[in-house]
């Protein structure tokens, strides 16, 4: 018998995570449970690695992970970068990561990938963000992208299901 989620114990370094809020704006609507699932396995091994700049993951009691279309991750870029193009995934330092799952398809279709893998590849991206990784320069994004694709690896090795 399963218990209630509230009576389950903590998994180890939970006192060192924020909690996680999830919101799918997108269509159609994403797995969060599969979702979740893995960006919650990944959560330690972006603690096992902080980037070079101040990490303000420590001091985040949530992180609200939103996933959107094109059209909205446009109106966002545009409205905080000077980009309205759409992206895969931006950033804010108070704890808000936005993912257009849009993208993440369109790139997972031609990768050959599933797109909730892209999806979470984005995630991990954006809580390698808060943890102090940068990609503005190319050492610095060649770093943090070796990072993504290592932890996202060890969490949904590639042809597999999580």
């Amino acid at each position: 018998m399963t218990r209630p989620e509230e009576d389950r114990p903590e998994p180890a370094g939970a006192a060192q995570r924020p909690q996680l809020s999830w919101h799918d704006h997108a269509q159609p609507p994403s797995d969060l449970v599969r979702l979740e699932a893995v960006v919650v396995r990944a959560l330690p091994l972006v603690w096992s690695q902080p980037g070079a700049a101040p990490s303000v993951l420590p001091d985040l009691e949530e992180v609200e992970i939103s996933l959107l279309d094109d059209r909205t991750m446009a109106a966002v870029h545009g409205d905080f970068l000077d980009d309205p193009t759409p992206t895969d995934v931006i950033t804010f330092h108070h704890g808000e990561i936005l993912v257009s799952a849009e993208t993440a398809a369109r790139e997972a279709a031609e990768r050959g990938g599933p797109a909730l893998r892209e999806t979470a590849l984005y995630v991990i991206h954006g809580l390698l963000h808060l943890h102090g990784h940068t990609d503005a320069e190319p050492a610095a994004r060649d770093a943090m992208h070796a990072a993504q694709d290592r932890i996202l690896e060890t969490v949904w090795p590639a042809g597999t299901v999580p």
